[in-house]
Formats: C-alpha cells, structure tokens, sequence
C-alpha cells in the first residue's frame, strides 16, 4: 500500500533532506583525486552523528541481501551502478564516482545520490552524467498530482533515447517516509498515462540510472551492482513529495 502522508509528516521527512543535503554536499567536495573511498565513508558518518541524526544504510538489510550493509555511503565507481561497498581505493583521475546516501532522523528517512566526474573524464563519459541528471530533473517535473508512475518511466527513458544512453532496466525508485523503502515501485521506463496515480503526500525517491552500453546488470561478489559489460554508468536521485501544486524536492544537494 502506498503511504499518504500528511504536511507535518512531509516537513519531517524534509527535516531529514535537509540534514543529507548538508551532508551529502560536504563529503561530494572532497571526492578529489587521491581521496580514499573510506576516508570519504567516515566522514559522512561523522557529519550525519553531528547533525544528530543516523546514517540510514549503515546495518541495513536490503531485501534478497545475505548481509547487512556495513558503510555509511554507497560508493560506487565506473561500471558499478549502485550499492558499492567503501574501500581503502583512492579516486583517480578520470574516474565516473557514485555517491548514494540516505539519513534517518527522528524517525523518518531521505534518500539521494548524485555522479561525480573525478579530474578529466571523456565526452562519453560527461554525456552520460548530464544525461542523468536531465532525466531526474524532468522526472520531478513529471511528478505532479493527476500524473502517473509510468510518466515519470516514460520521460526518463525519452531523455536515455534522445542522449544515446541506456536505462538500467533492473534497478528502481520507491517510496520513502517511514521506512527507507516503501511502495510504489518507480521504473526508469514506461508508458504516459499508465500504473499508480499519483496523489498529494506521496513521497517518492526517483532515481535514473543510465550506462552508455548495455541496459543489463550483474551482481558482483560484494553484492554491489554492475553493468554486464563493464560499460560506464551513472546515477541521481532525490527524494521529493507531491503537492497539490505539483511537487517539491525534500533532499536539495545545491
């Protein structure tokens, strides 16, 4: 069942934005070439405990896991789309650097993440970047009461077409609030006008995630996700609430 929440609730979810916002923009500032993975990983936790809230994906267990996750951020690099665990690696030059992060705080969670392009990257590369972040822009503009789940896949998955890019067929948005994933299911394709309504206090984590080759994914040894053919991927994501007037963004990052 999808979760209706009411203004109070939503200013509490966006409380929790606030903190990741501040968080996720601090640690994305010293993602610099020779900066470990780690070191990036403490500091996020640092922060978050100072702001007096919990790192949401440190001891989570997502479902089908054999493990709880063991890290503040997820930190993945290149073909690795999502869920890659923080390590002693330093960033180098070149390097495509996913950082996804979620806060609980006084009960209520946010999720976003967001692509770095360390040092010089390819024209490939930075067209897959700015492809993504256009495709969750639009999506958000596409999340407005009377809209559909399946508008929001299908603009996604016109700006994929339009920038020669591939949507990552297996890995979704969801809904957030009280837990950190919550339904609807949110795919990054679809048909205008098809699945869910979407309806006022309905908070949703939308989240394109683009490759410049295949659209399939495997799971790799640390359970993190990457692309089939090892081809470069990218990633954004914000949490946002609709509105009656349409919709606002809960984890602004700039």
């Amino acid at each position: 069942m999808v979760r209706i929440y009411s203004q109070e609730e939503i200013e509490k979810i966006a409380a929790s934005g606030g903190i990741l916002a501040n968080v996720l923009k601090s640690v994305a500032k010293e993602a610099k070439i020779g900066v470990s993975l780690k070191d990036l990983d403490n500091l996020a936790f640092k922060l978050t405990k100072e702001a007096g809230a919990d790192p949401a994906f440190l001891g989570y267990r997502p479902r089908g896991a054999e493990k709880s996750y063991s890290a503040s951020i997820c930190s993945s690099l290149n073909d690795v789309v999502v869920h890659g665990l923080p390590t002693s690696y330093k960033l180098k030059n070149g390097d495509i650097f996913k950082i996804d992060f979620g806060v609980k705080y006084q009960g209520f969670y946010s999720d976003s993440a967001i692509t770095i392009a360390i040092g010089k990257i390819s024209k490939e590369a930075d067209n897959l970047i700015n492809a993504t972040k256009i495709a969750l822009d639009e999506a958000i503009c596409m999340a407005q009461p009377g809209n559909h789940l399946g508008d929001i896949g299908w603009i996604i998955e016109k700006i994929a077409k339009k920038f020669k890019v591939k949507v990552i067929k297996n890995l979704t948005g969801h809904g957030i609030g009280k837990n950190l994933h919550e339904e609807p299911t949110i795919y990054n394709f679809g048909e205008k006008g098809t699945g869910l309504e979407l309806k006022p206090g309905m908070v949703l984590a939308i989240e394109p995630m683009f490759s410049t080759g295949t659209d399939q994914i495997i799971q790799k040894k640390d359970e993190s996700w990457a692309t089939r053919d090892r081809s470069l991927s990218a990633h954004f994501e914000h949490t946002i609430a609709i509105r009656e007037s349409g919709s606002s963004v809960l984890t602004n990052y700039i």
